[in-house]
């Protein structure tokens, strides 16, 4: 069971810059992400064992204070800011691979063709140091054993230089962890979901405005009522119940 008070998380986006280079895992922790890995142990596990967890949420920075949890963020790393981040980054780095045609190789492995096609068009605009490489997993709720395997060896064969792992939480996270040790690369990875859709523009991200406010949550219920009621109207009271849970509980 994951406790937010033991867990390690980047106070803020300064330390990005800290991450040192090789094969990282980088994961993101918000308030949907808590509430899941209160009910499955290998979400919470990979949550847990990941080199870096990133605070993609105000409630996880408020709940981490009153918690007086062993981290203290100072304020919301969003999974697009990693994304930013790591891609400028590597753009601008002149320790170029000779292997990838004098370019910096990065991968996304997940969400649909079409999705991938845009991230390759706009990529090319925003990135055009980097070669972009994508791989489309099969849309089901569990992948077999070929899946996994056909997946590995695509990572493997791209070696890329930066990794983005995009099936949404917990899928994305869970899948990552149990094969990580199967993944012959050295570079970070991110798990980050649902910026493979804002950076293709086949979702909107809430304007400047709801996310200083802390409101993105409340943009994309609007937005999209039918899939994310669940999450945030029936999710946001039960992390409010959790983080009580733990503070008062203990073990429980």
């Amino acid at each position: 069971m994951l406790r937010l008070q033991e867990l390690d998380i980047v106070e803020s986006k300064e330390q990005l810059a800290l991450i040192p280079e090789g094969k990282v895992l980088i994961n993101t922790i918000n308030a949907h992400s808590y509430n899941t890995a209160q009910r499955d142990d290998a979400f919470a596990e990979a949550l847990c064992n990941g080199d870096y967890l990133i605070p993609d949420g105000a409630s996880i920075i408020k709940a981490c204070r009153w918690l007086k949890a062993k981290s203290q963020p100072k304020e919301r790393i969003a999974g697009w800011d990693l994304f930013a981040f790591e891609m400028g980054r590597i753009n601008v780095n002149l320790n170029i691979n000779d292997n990838h045609n004098g370019k910096k190789r990065v991968m996304f492995l997940g969400s649909s063709e079409r999705v991938l096609t845009q991230i390759r068009e706009c990529a090319a605009v925003d990135y055009p140091n980097l070669e972009v490489v994508t791989y489309s997993p099969p849309y089901k709720p569990e992948f077999s054993d070929e899946d996994n395997q056909t997946m590995i060896r695509a990572i493997n064969d791209a070696n890329p230089d930066l990794l983005w792992i995009g099936m949404t939480a917990p899928k994305q996270e869970k899948w990552t962890y149990q094969h990580w040790n199967e993944l012959n690369i050295h570079c970070h990875c991110g798990t980050i979901g649902a910026v493979f859709d804002f950076y293709a523009g086949t979702a909107k991200r809430a304007p400047m405005w709801w996310q200083k406010h802390a409101l993105e949550w409340l943009y994309r219920l609007l937005i999209e009522p039918r899939r994310m009621w669940r999450r945030y109207l029936i999710g946001n009271p039960l992390f409010l119940w959790n983080i009580m849970r733990e503070k008062f509980n203990g073990d429980r």
